[in-house]
């Protein structure tokens, strides 16, 4: 799974990366270096043809769901069900999106207790993790929310030794299909869904990042070596 990771860039860094110009004016709060479930996120959707980076919830709140505390059981979404989970179905067929990442953080279990990983680009530059979005509005009257989910397929070799899942990773040469929601070909977007062959790096931090009320750069430093 993927629970947590990394937005530590302004809004506009990740627009240039994406070419995707601001949905609203994104006032930035801050780098965030353990963005948690909940939290709201930038990620970058597909508006009349054009690239637009805005803010989504992390957590996809289903349209039938009578509170939006649903969407914190839907933080991730398995590649392989994508089509058939009444809950992200509808989303992967027209509402696709790729959220930002420096990087992200995966557990190893290890005798003497989980062992917190940082995964990210070798060369510094943003995932693109594939992602779903979703639009709910409360049966009473109220404000619409706009949530997302992050896809996670079958781990590469370098997370394999980590953990059995990991994000979906797109490459550059994706992105506008997945985001076309007039592209409505499932097998071919399930395709590109598999253990990324982007060349990543990673190594073990601080259990600082258990917590959420830590948003510390030393979240992403790295703990060399781990005792035991």
């Amino acid at each position: 799974m993927c629970g947590r990771f990394v937005q530590a860039q302004d809004p506009e860094a990740y627009g240039r990366h994406f070419e995707a110009a601001p949905v609203e004016n994104l006032e930035t709060t801050g780098p965030s270096f353990n963005v948690a479930p909940t939290h709201h996120v930038l990620a970058v959707v597909d508006r009349d043809g054009e690239r637009r980076l805005g803010r989504l919830r992390w957590g996809l709140i289903p349209r039938w769901a009578d509170d939006p505390a649903a969407g914190s059981r839907h933080i991730n979404a398995r590649a392989e069900t994508l089509a058939e989970k009444p809950t992200f179905r509808g989303s992967f067929a027209g509402r696709r999106c790729i959220i930002p990442a420096d990087g992200f953080f995966e557990w190893e279990r290890r005798p003497g207790g989980k062992v917190p990983h940082y995964v990210y680009r070798a060369d510094g530059a943003p995932l693109a993790l594939a992602g779903l979005w979703s639009s709910w509005r409360p049966k009473e009257e109220g404000e619409r929310v706009a949530s997302c989910a992050i896809i996670t397929t079958e781990p590469n070799r370098l997370m394999s030794s980590i953990h059995d899942r990991m994000p979906a990773v797109l490459p550059a040469e994706a992105w506008d299909l997945w985001l076309d929601p007039g592209f409505e070909d499932l097998v071919a977007l399930q395709s590109m869904l598999g253990p990324t062959g982007e060349d990543l790096a990673e190594h073990p931090v601080s259990t600082l990042v258990n917590s959420v009320r830590n948003n510390l750069p030393e979240c992403i430093v790295p703990l060399e070596p781990w005792p035991g």
